[in-house]
């Protein structure tokens, strides 16, 4: 069959943003090594099953060198605050669904004439923790005595989330990327995003 010459840079960036061992990508395609190694080339049925696989848009193939993806939020949460150099497809999917949602839940509050928030930007990243933690917790309605009658680390997980919702804050939990219970999110490389303001960043297409 007729071979196609995907760009090996762009091969193994789509491996490696899918955390794709070359011996897994052995398994499934014979060639792999010979793929990235510019040996042979991939037809182009096995690269749409590839594009598939690492849930990568097929023309990225053909570019000369892997596009630059960024986060399209600015404030996100990682293991040990460590910079995230470029985020997983898996992340990307689930940020767009999750813009999407917010889109959807912005005019929907619009339609229900819901209250517009006093809170919202009413703190800014140069105020003092204590400041912050005390606005929050006033909003949210917590206190210590309730939080010492929570016996988990679950419950109380779902009594913030709770009291965040009753806040009128959307709040969305996955530990998938998109929708695809088979893309398990890394916990490694980020932990929570506060999506606010990112109408200001160009969203661009993460996969399949």
């Amino acid at each position: 069959m007729k071979t196609v010459a995907a760009s090996i840079s762009v091969l193994r960036w789509a491996a490696g943003r899918t955390w794709l061992s070359d011996d897994k990508l052995t398994n499934r395609f014979r060639k792999w090594l010979l793929w990235i190694s510019g040996e042979a080339q991939p037809t182009f049925r096995q690269l749409e099953d590839f594009a598939r696989l690492t849930h990568t848009p097929i023309g990225y193939f053909f570019l000369s060198e892997p596009p630059e993806l960024a986060l399209p939020v600015p404030d996100f949460r990682t293991l040990r605050d460590e910079t995230m150099m470029e985020p997983s497809s898996a992340q990307l999917d689930t940020l767009f669904i999750c813009q999407h949602r917010q889109d959807w839940f912005r005019d929907h509050a619009r339609i229900q004439g819901m209250p517009v928030h006093d809170f919202a930007g009413s703190v800014t990243v140069s105020d003092r923790p204590e400041k912050v933690a005390l606005a929050i917790k006033q909003v949210l309605n917590l206190s210590i005595a309730e939080g010492q009658q929570v016996s988990t680390w679950t419950d109380a997980l779902r009594q913030l989330i709770a009291r965040t919702e009753d806040a009128g804050v959307l709040v969305m939990v996955s530990s998938v990327g998109g929708s695809n219970s088979h893309r398990k999110l890394d916990a490694n490389e980020s932990r929570g995003y506060f999506p606010g303001g990112h109408k200001g960043f160009k969203k661009q297409l993460s996969g399949q």
